[in-house]
């Protein structure tokens, strides 16, 4: 069964094993945790960084992005099928 940890606790541990005062070793022994999580943890908050200090313009562009683009294709599709109604309508009635 594994463990589950909360993000308080994680980032604990990141900001202290960024902070190199201690060995993974020590560190590990400290939080009762195996040094390959402490490691995971730490580059999963590195590359997670870079987000931190983004513009929030630009993680709100990429979305409204995302979501014309998803607009547009269904705007494609609610097309192709009118069209082929009319053409049922115009075949029915003509």
């Amino acid at each position: 069964m594994r463990n589950s940890y909360p993000s308080s606790f994680k980032s604990k541990v990141v900001l202290r094993t960024l902070k190199e005062d201690l060995t993974m070793a020590e560190l590990s022994s400290k939080f009762e945790i195996h040094r390959c999580l402490i490691q995971r943890w730490k580059s999963e908050a590195i590359e997670g960084f870079p987000e931190l200090f983004c513009d929030k313009f630009s993680k709100n562009k990429k979305k409204d992005e995302e979501l014309i683009s998803e607009l547009y294709k269904q705007i494609g599709q609610l097309k192709v099928e009118n069209d082929w109604l009319k053409k049922k309508v115009e075949t029915v009635n003509g």
